[in-house]
């Protein structure tokens, strides 16, 4: 029966340890530290960001 469930395994391809299986916690951190940066400086440069707009809209509208 082992050998069966090895031989089944090996012509799948299934590896216990596959090399690239990933590391989904590792992605979701990351995602997430990436959402919170954009946040952050959102907040930031938004009166700076919001005051370049409408001058622009200013200049058009001229």
């Amino acid at each position: 029966m082992v050998a069966a469930t090895t031989l089944g395994q090996k012509l799948v391809g299934y590896e216990e340890d596959h090399p690239e299986r990933g590391d989904v916690p590792g992605w979701v951190m990351i995602t997430l530290m990436s959402a919170i940066l954009v946040a952050g400086l959102l907040a930031l440069a938004s009166p700076a960001l919001e005051g370049l707009f409408n001058q622009a809209i200013a200049k058009v509208g001229k």
